[in-house]
């Protein structure tokens, strides 16, 4: 599975961007898909996933009611609407996809889209 990140960049504090991660290869086993931040000097965290099969979202409690997540599963493109941007939400924002079952299942990773908020 390869996962594509855009739609990071610079914007001022209390504005919105749009980040979209498509997949491809074998996306048929893919059961949710997420999005995850790691800034400066911090580990990388969930910000926010949604499962395949439907069913309610998940969010860091940072981001509920700012940010939302959503999936077109025709166009296998995951998308994250962040409004009302703090600069404590900067930080690289990478795409993640949970693969397969039992043995099999894995992790991927697309290569991140650096968020910027200015204050």
């Amino acid at each position: 599975v390869q996962l594509v990140e855009s739609g990071g960049g610079l914007v001022q504090a209390g504005g919105s961007l749009r980040l979209s991660c498509a997949a491809s290869g074998s996306t048929g086993s893919i059961n949710a898909m997420g999005w995850y931040r790691r800034a400066p000097g911090n580990s990388r965290v969930m910000v926010a996933a949604i499962a395949t099969g439907g069913g309610t979202p998940a969010y860091a409690d940072s981001v509920k009611g700012r940010f939302t997540i959503s999936r077109d599963n025709a166009k296998n493109t995951v998308y994250l609407q962040m409004n009302s941007l703090k600069p404590e939400d900067a930080a690289v924002y990478y795409c993640n996809a949970d693969w397969g079952t039992g043995l099999s299942r894995q992790l991927y990773w697309g290569q991140g889209t650096q968020v910027t908020v200015s204050s």
